[in-house]
């Protein structure tokens, strides 16, 4: 094992070590502004959140099939998916339950996982909540669904696929309130990051079949899918997306803030990785304002220097020593 890594791992069972290596990798590889976060954490805690990640990053992995664009895929491809899904899941059920797993890559991510949520109590229905989101974004799915009409009907998707994420990482976190007081504001960050997301990936997300903003909110603004799908095609900005966007957008950061005074309750350690999470993704609907909300041609990234300069002031309150440690 290497040095690098080792603080991270003190109390974790050297014979667990690789395990957790692996999902820190797909941390660093995949979620660049999640993992920046991470380094903020106390050294303890971070190895359970990269055994989170990396459990995530394998089952979306499934569903993408390395980025194959679902909308045009053949049955047998979609059919591929589900069986893949129901043997993750089984798999899970398995080694939650304790029986062995292999030395393959998956298996080492699920035995981190097994671990952290040993460790922490981590509610097993979250993980099969995250799976049964997973199964709504597969085509030939019972679950299936493309088309979200109302918030409410989202929220079934987004419990699943972003409010446990929240919630998975309390126990982890820790709070200074009862756990319980703290679950709605962990579940909202959760939420508040996906619609991000949905904000930012509206464009590509209409190259796949997709459009989870909720119908019902965009036709308010006069907006229909045959707009959107004009709008994709020509590159064009048409006000009637502008002023439903910007809907979304004051939406998203009204859940920011319901999410923003639960990071109080947590452990003062973690406080200050969990506010840069917070701002850093918050920043990308500020990009999207600043582009014209032209998500349908372009996608909104936040600059590496606005990351460094939201992330530099956090690191001051951690100690660099301490966020740099590895």
């Amino acid at each position: 094992m290497s040095a690098r890594v080792s603080r991270e791992l003190t109390d974790i069972d050297p014979a667990l070590h690789e395990a957790y290596r692996i999902c820190r990798e797909l941390n660093a590889q995949h979620g660049k502004t999640y993992f920046l976060a991470t380094r903020l954490l106390p050294v303890d805690k971070r190895a359970a959140v990269h055994a989170l990640y990396g459990f995530a990053r394998m089952v979306d992995d499934i569903v993408d099939l390395e980025g194959t664009d679902i909308a045009v895929g053949s049955d047998e491809l979609n059919a591929r998916r589900i069986v893949e899904l129901d043997i993750i899941e089984s798999r899970v059920r398995d080694a939650l339950a304790g029986k062995p797993l292999s030395d393959s890559t998956s298996d080492q991510v699920l035995s981190a996982l097994c671990d952290t949520v040993a460790r922490y109590d981590i509610p097993h229905d979250y993980f099969f909540a995250f799976m049964h989101s997973m199964r709504m974004d597969i085509p030939g799915s019972a679950m299936f669904v493309s088309r979200y009409r109302t918030m409410e009907q989202l929220n079934e998707y987004m419990y699943g696929s972003a409010a446990v994420i929240g919630l998975q990482m309390l126990p982890i976190l820790g709070t200074v309130v009862p756990r319980a007081e703290a679950e709605p504001s962990a579940a909202a960050l959760g939420e508040a990051f996906q619609l991000t997301n949905f904000v930012r990936d509206m464009g590509e997300d209409l190259d796949r079949d997709r459009i989870y903003l909720p119908t019902d909110e965009l036709d308010a603004f006069g907006v229909d899918e045959d707009l959107l799908r004009w709008c994709r095609t020509t590159g064009s900005v048409d006000a009637r997306v502008t002023r439903a966007l910007a809907h979304m957008i004051a939406v998203t950061r009204s859940i920011y803030r319901t999410s923003d005074a639960g990071i109080d309750m947590l452990d003062p350690r973690v406080r200050p990785s969990m506010r840069t999470a917070s701002v850093l993704y918050g920043r990308i609907l500020d990009e999207v304002e600043a582009q014209g909300y032209r998500v349908l041609s372009q996608r909104a990234t936040v600059p590496q220097w606005t990351r460094a300069r939201v992330a530099l002031p956090q690191f001051a309150v951690t100690g660099w020593k301490r966020a740099t440690v590895r």
